[in-house]
């Protein structure tokens, strides 16, 4: 398997658990929130699609898909590029208003089409290339993909956990 392939496998897992996180699922609850501050499923699913778009059209040098169309208007948000929900306190994260599960999901599978249009064309020397001095150390593309695949992982298995509290209820 090549380092394509093996990028590919792990991103093309995303877009099933992000349906299952969110498929079936009401505005309402989608806006749940298990406890006092706690994140809910809409926004973990819009903030791990955030982080990919963001980070995905930072590598390619593009505008990110949340600015084109009208995806902050499905969120009830309006269009800041640099919100990517880190940092976001317990009012920003109620902010978070999903019109539907297949608003999140359209987002996610926009923004998955294009990460995997990217990892077709990443080979081996690819992976050492620095994307980010602002840490230290360089951040590399191998690095940010990890990150990526990782940050995304748990972020959709926590909407996962939620939704399964949302419907023992």
């Amino acid at each position: 398997m090549d380092v394509s392939d093996l990028l590919t496998e792990a991103y093309d897992r995303l877009p099933d658990l992000v349906r299952a996180a969110v498929d079936g699922l009401s505005p309402e609850q989608l806006r749940h929130q298990p406890g006092p501050g706690a994140n809910t499923v809409g926004w973990l699913v819009w903030h791990l699609t955030r982080v990919q778009d963001h980070h995905v059209a930072d590598l390619l040098d593009a505008d990110q898909i949340w600015v084109s169309g009208d995806w902050a208007g499905r969120f009830g948000l309006a269009v800041e590029p640099d919100d990517t929900g880190y940092g976001h306190s317990a009012a920003q994260v109620a902010a978070v208003r999903p019109e539907s599960a297949q608003a999140l999901i359209d987002y996610y599978e926009a923004v998955a089409a294009r990460t995997g249009s990217f990892l077709a064309g990443v080979g081996p020397a690819d992976l050492d290339r620095v994307v980010d001095e602002g840490w230290d150390p360089p951040v590399t593309l191998g690095v940010r993909l990890v990150s990526v695949a990782e940050d995304d992982l748990q972020h959709v298995g926590q909407a996962a956990y939620v939704r399964g509290l949302i419907e023992a209820g």
